[in-house]
């Protein structure tokens, strides 16, 4: 199963999000990817950045670490 950690609407972020995690060894994916072609990259729909269940409580810590939860 999948764990959301952040919906963000805004793409730097979201990369940002994504290094620090991948930066830890932690793999992650983002849902809701598709719609911003179909919104024409106007930031209406939040992304959703998720991880497997059996790492989110560390990925949760890397990103308090970071000031980002």
């Amino acid at each position: 199963m999948l764990r959301v950690l952040a919906q963000v609407t805004d793409p730097v972020r979201l990369s940002f999000l994504r290094a620090l995690l991948a930066d830890a060894g932690i793999e992650t994916v983002v849902l809701d990817a598709a719609i911003s072609g179909t919104e024409g990259g106007i930031g209406a729909f939040p992304r959703r950045l998720a991880v497997h269940e059996d790492v989110a409580e560390e990925a949760l810590a890397v990103l308090r670490e970071a000031g980002e939860a």
